[in-house]
């Protein structure tokens, strides 16, 4: 009985394949992961199936989600650029998208991604999460005000050490990224505290129900409920 004979791979798609890996080692570093981390465990414990995930970049937290059973679907400006999972795809722009677009998800992860939008565009964005229905909304953006971390491992073999401060960031006002998809602000500059981000949300409907920071990788999370009403 004949079988099929299946082609070995070209030597561009072989290239390709080990560009893409060195991308996601690079990006997944041991000072990120724990950020990734973070976006999932904000969910334990709530009442979600389907997950809208804003920005899902190499797909790891859409691996952790679907792995984890939620329902999740990604949302980006261009089509994801990972095979595994496959998972449903929204193509939009966060600036110009209808909100019936995104309706009937119990809850929205947005991390690492309204940073990348100029501070006036973040209210409409965070209205039209509200907008949609979502009851839960994970959030996380840079945060570079004052900072001080230290640790150190050791054992019979083999030993080390981290130390980081961060100080005085709110003097400074940010400078924005010359990539046009850059940063355009973060958190802990001059003009752009923690407090008034928290406002810029619950003004867009959400209610504040935790905070949570992380480092090395340093951002704030906020994990919001939706406030129906004033």
């Amino acid at each position: 009985m004949d079988r099929d004979v299946i082609a070995p791979p070209t030597r561009s798609a072989v290239d390709d394949a080990a560009r893409r890996r060195r991308e996601w080692y690079a990006y997944y570093s041991e000072k990120r992961i724990g950020h990734q981390w973070m976006q999932a465990r904000l969910l334990e414990g709530l009442e979600v199936r389907t997950v809208l995930e804003v920005g899902p970049y190499l797909g790891l937290v859409t691996a952790m989600l679907d792995n984890a059973g939620y329902d999740v679907t990604t949302l980006d400006l261009f089509p994801p650029p990972f095979e595994r999972p496959r998972r449903p795809h929204i193509e939009a722009d966060l600036t110009t998208f209808e909100t019936g677009r995104i309706a009937g998800f119990d809850a929205i992860l947005c991390c690492e991604t309204l940073e990348h939008l100029p501070w006036d565009d973040a209210l409409s964005t965070l209205a039209k999460f509200h907008e949609s229905g979502a009851r839960h909304l994970v959030l996380s953006v840079p945060y570079e005000g004052f900072q001080l971390a230290w640790s150190v491992y050791l054992n019979p073999f083999t030993w080390r050490h981290a130390f980081a401060l961060k100080k005085f960031r709110s003097r400074k006002v940010f400078k924005a990224h010359d990539d046009p998809r850059g940063h355009k602000w973060e958190l802990g500059y001059r003009g752009h505290p923690v407090r008034r981000w928290e406002r810029l949300v619950e003004d867009a409907g959400w209610r504040i129900v935790r905070r949570a920071f992380t480092h090395p990788c340093r951002s704030v999370f906020h994990l919001c409920e939706r406030r129906d009403g004033p």
